[in-house]
């Protein structure tokens, strides 16, 4: 079970050569921790392994920008994105996410994420979205909260004529600085 934790206004940072690594099995449990992530989300290895990823989520994150990474992942395809964690003291770190199926001899076995720190342009970028996503999550109630968010994502996408990979790849290497989006 996830830890009540009490999220804090305090900002944790890693190197930008520092790399977060971690493989889930197909449901989502942690099966592997590099020692980067155990510092920056201040977790001692056992207590990560066998638990579900979601250990390190933070209340700020959309429930809709989770359900587009299971539904990536779950076609086999690798996901990109943006994703505000908290650390067991109630900290956040924001990272710049790659999922992919973890395969062998073609069958998945689980899932690996390679994280690196998300640049502030991204951050300021992607905040107004998930806040937006949020306030539509909550004003749709839990049934409808992902589909209500992503299709609003979604629609924002079209408006600025992009796909959501091209636009979270442009946020990370600096060139869409989230103009055009709206709320």
């Amino acid at each position: 079970m996830k830890p009540k934790i009490t999220p804090t206004s305090v900002e944790v940072h890693f190197a930008p050569d520092e790399i977060i690594v971690s493989k889930t099995d197909l449901k989502g449990r942690i099966t592997y921790a590099n020692r980067v992530f155990m510092r920056v989300a201040d977790y001692a290895e056992d207590d990560l392994l066998g638990v579900q990823h979601n250990i390190v989520r933070h209340p700020d994150m959309p429930r809709g920008a989770f359900k587009h990474l299971w539904d990536t992942i779950q076609r086999g395809e690798e996901w990109f994105g943006f994703v505000k964690n908290m650390t067991s003291k109630g900290h956040y770190y924001w990272v710049f996410a790659n999922v992919t199926p973890d395969l062998y001899q073609g069958e998945p076995l689980g899932y690996f994420s390679v994280r690196r720190q998300a640049p502030h342009s991204a951050i300021e970028a992607i905040v107004p979205i998930y806040a937006e996503m949020l306030r539509i999550e909550r004003e749709a109630g839990p049934a409808k909260a992902c589909e209500a968010s992503l299709a609003w994502l979604s629609q924002t996408l079209d408006e600025l004529g992009t796909t959501y990979e091209n636009f979270v790849l442009d946020l990370f290497f600096g060139r869409h600085m989230g103009k055009g989006t709206r709320s």
